[in-house]
Parts: C-alpha cells; structure tokens; sequence
C-alpha cells in the first residue's frame, strides 16, 4: 500500500508568521530551503520526510532556484515530483517561491538578467515543478550588463501574467534595491523581498546598508546561510567530522575557513547558547530574527531531525542587552 501522506493537525500550533514588507504576504519565522540536499545525487525518500517534517512544524515555504542541484533543474523536478505526490491537498497551504539569475543553460541567454533569461526561466520552472504559478519569484542576483529597468519589466510581465504572485530580489546592495523598488511601483508590481545572506559572523546587510533599506522601502528580507555554512553549529568544535561540508564540498566553505580565532569565537558562542538553553545552532537563527527587519530564516537540512531540531528557534528570539553585547564582543572584540 503506498504511503499517504496526511499533515499534522498541529502544524501551526507554534510557528510564528511575518509580514513581508509592507505587503499582504506573511513568512514563516523558519523556511526550508532546497540549496543543498534536494539534488539529482541526493536519496529522494530523505527529501520527501524532510518536507514532511517542515510541513508538519509550520514551515510553510519551500525555497528554490532554477539551478538548484546538482544537477541543474533537479531540486525543482525532485520539488515537483513531492509536491505532486504529497502536497497537492495543501498547495494553498504552501509559498513556492523560485529564482533566475545565475548559470542555467549554454550560451548567451541562460544567465544573468535579461528579459529573454527570466521569462523562459520561469516556463522552465514551472513545468519542472508541475505548477500553474510560483508564490515568489526573485531575480537572483544584480546584472551590471543588463539595465535594471529590463529585468525589473521582466518580473513585473512575470507577475502580471499570474506565473508568480509576487517579485522578490536576491543579492542586491542598497543602490539595486532602492533602484528596483522605484522601478516596480511605477510598473504597479509588488516587489515584497530581498534574500540576502545573514548570520553572527556575517554583517553584510548592515554594513551596506539594506537592512535599513529595506524596513524603509517596505520590502521584507529573508535570511540564507544564518548558520555561515555550518560554522555556527557545534559540528567542528572537536575537528572535522568526514561528513561534514568542509570534508565533502569546497565550493561554498574551505578548511581554512576554521581558523583558530574562528573556533574560540565557535567554542564562547557555544558555551552561550548553552547558557540560554538552546544549541549553537538555534541560538544563531534566534539572533536572525530577533527585530522585525528580518522576516524569515532559510534553513537547509539533510535529515527530518535537524529539520525539528531547530524549528522552536520562533519561540525563543528574545536576547538581553547582555546577551547581544556579549555577542559582539565575541566576534569583532572587546572594544565593541
């Protein structure tokens, strides 16, 4: 008899929702995000419980991009093939939210961000993920090449066609947000999010000033990478686990990452988190949404358990003046 799939009746019992921006639209505090682990490479059956398990705790956005893999593609079709088998009683439920921006295909119309790019992406996405229409769909990073104007249109056509309910930005600074922002309420199209990397050890958004930003143009920001690639995470404070993604994939952290600075900074942030009663890891995430200028936590997983694991962060986002203070100090100094 095949396994049916049928949702917790708690599921949104503790999860907390944000509104995104100033617009209609509320987050989950906690999304999953099919970065890693949702490949062609990847156990489809692990995938799937994964997907439950998020569901199952309130984590109601699926977060994905259209080279997403590897390889290419294949998060969406394995998205797709869970969302036909699982979800489709629930796809009301759900914020199914794509990307177009990076590499996709040969030759000079499959990246970036033209109009041509964008629009066959999101028909691409589509069909890979059996959908009449994506919750969100982003451009996913700044194209210098191509004026801004071009694929802001692109978005707006994508949303005025009823392929995406709303436009979101990824990767851009303040002079792209605000630039886009203006564009798109001229075309009368809700730009809603700006998706941005995020964590204790990673401040970008504030130095550059689009956390700001984005609270000021009524654009919502949902945080990727909060835990800096597995960094802040109790993973490496006795050596390099041989499953661990320093081990098994250098292309988005390297070994000499893990200096020995960096692992005192892991080791006190380790032993604080102890002290509020959570992991390293859920400490971490808490600290992302402790204000309201950030609507959301993109986690990854490779097991249902980290998946539970760090949901309740959505309950405990409260920090002393002690506790944020001591933090800084952790990481920039003690002159902080």
């Amino acid at each position: 008899m095949a396994d049916v799939y049928a949702a917790s009746d708690q599921r949104y019992d503790n999860m907390k929702y944000n509104r995104v921006g100033k617009s209609g639209l509320k987050f989950p505090a906690v999304s999953l995000g099919f970065w890693h682990n949702f490949g062609s490479k990847d156990n489809y059956d692990t995938m799937k419980a994964m997907c439950r398990a998020a569901f199952d705790a309130g984590i109601t956005q699926f977060d994905l991009a259209n080279n997403y893999g590897p390889v290419y593609g294949s998060a969406e079709e394995n998205a797709g093939r869970i969302l036909r088998e699982d979800f489709r009683p629930y796809r009301d439920e759900l914020l199914i939210a794509t990307k177009a921006g990076y590499d996709m295909w040969p030759g000079p119309y499959g990246d970036w961000g033209s109009k041509k790019y964008l629009t066959a992406s999101i028909d691409q996405s589509l069909k890979r993920l059996g959908l009449e229409y994506v919750d969100i769909f982003y451009h996913h990073r700044m194209d210098p090449e191509t004026p801004l104007e071009e694929s802001m249109e692109a978005l707006a056509s994508i949303v005025h066609s009823g392929k995406a309910l709303y436009a979101g930005i990824s990767n851009y600074n303040q002079e792209y947000t605000e630039r886009a922002a203006a564009i798109m309420k001229e075309l009368h199209c809700p730009l809603i999010v700006n998706q941005r990397s995020y964590s204790i050890f990673n401040r970008a958004i504030e130095e550059d000033g689009v956390k700001k930003c984005c609270k000021e143009q009524g654009l919502g920001i949902i945080a990727f990478s909060p835990l800096a690639q597995g960094l802040l995470t109790d993973k490496y404070l006795h050596g390099i686990p041989e499953d661990s993604r320093i081990a098994r994939d250098h292309r988005f952290l390297k070994a000499d990452a893990l200096t020995p600075q960096r692992l005192e900074q892991i080791r006190r942030l380790n032993g604080m988190a102890a002290e509020r009663g959570q992991t390293l890891a859920q400490m971490a995430l808490s600290w992302i949404l402790k204000d309201d200028e950030v609507c959301s936590v993109l986690i990854g997983a490779s097991k249902p358990e980290q998946i539970r694991e760090n949901i309740s962060v959505a309950e405990h986002t409260d920090f002393t003046k002690e506790e944020l203070q001591k933090i800084e100090e952790i990481v920039f100094g003690a002159e902080v």
